[in-house]
């Protein structure tokens, strides 16, 4: 049986893809020119299970007509797509124009959601991008060796309010937080980018104010969240070792996800990098 996946940027295609293997599936992958890392191809050619097509952003029409061509009948997203590179870059093939002009609003689950409907119309099930990563969900409860504070503690209820009410408008799903204050919240220049600026918003205040300002003192927590009707075929968040990496940097002590909705990608180092930092990471039962 062939499984066809449509792949985005960063690691998690590649995931998905061992994963798919594992299990004996030949692998039709939709490579986005503008997105997906170059490297598919190596693994293609090691592998003659796996064939490799190139597409560009906005060729829908391509993308259903080879993966009837290849057989093709259940499909996954996998990979981020840039939202500024999806409302920037886009040029759409007639079909996707059609369908654009076809949505009540163009926010990426309305249009995910479309091209979705699309590919079941033309007998293709796009299920769901967690199929073969069970093992990477998070599971409830702290996850590094040390737990989060009281005041993180506080920061986490706070944060989770926000970051679902702005989960809820399809306009990011992570907010960073210092003592109960929102400091920045993430639009479309994704998690990494959200806790960059908040750690040079912080920088600049305690410059501005000087470190006896105890509030401006406190230290930053990432709470970051599934969307309240979260669709597991595309967009699930995730947390790799970058992410880890970008709260060092920030100054920023402790994450927040949600159980069983969140997946943890090389989650052996991301959590020996927490630990050596300092940094809790709770995965908390979904609350909404």
């Amino acid at each position: 049986m062939k499984l066809g996946l449509i792949a985005g940027n960063g690691r998690f295609p590649f995931l998905l893809l061992d994963a798919a293997r594992a299990e004996g599936l030949s692998v039709v992958v939709a490579a986005i020119r503008q997105e997906t890392d170059p490297e598919i191809d190596q693994r293609a050619a090691a592998d003659n299970q796996i064939t490799v097509h190139w597409l560009g952003l906005g060729e829908l029409s391509k993308l259903i007509d080879t993966f009837h061509a290849e057989g093709v009948a259940r499909a996954v997203m996998a990979g981020q797509v840039k939202h500024k590179q999806i409302f920037s870059s886009l040029r759409p093939d007639w079909r996707l124009a059609k369908l654009l002009l076809s949505l009540r609003t163009r926010s990426t689950d309305m249009l995910l959601g479309a091209i979705a409907k699309v590919l079941g119309d033309e007998g293709i099930e796009l299920i769901s991008s967690t199929t073969f990563l069970e093992p990477l969900l998070a599971q409830e409860g702290t996850l590094t060796v040390r737990e989060p504070d009281e005041d993180e503690r506080k920061d986490i209820d706070y944060g989770l309010g926000v970051a679902h009410a702005i989960a809820g408008f399809d306009i990011g799903q992570t907010v960073v937080v210092a003592a109960q204050a929102c400091v920045a919240v993430e639009a479309m220049e994704g998690t990494d980018a959200a806790i960059e600026r908040a750690g040079v918003l912080m920088q600049s205040m305690h410059e501005e104010s000087g470190e006896a300002a105890s509030t401006l003192a406190r230290k930053l927590t990432v709470v970051k969240v599934a969307k309240p009707n979260q669709d597991m075929r595309f967009d699930v968040p995730v947390i790799g070792i970058r992410t880890i990496e970008t709260m060092i940097h920030a100054g920023a002590t402790c994450l927040s996800i949600e159980a069983g909705r969140t997946l943890l990608f090389d989650r052996d180092n991301l959590l020996t990098s927490a630990n050596a930092a300092g940094i809790a990471i709770q995965a908390v039962p979904r609350r909404y």
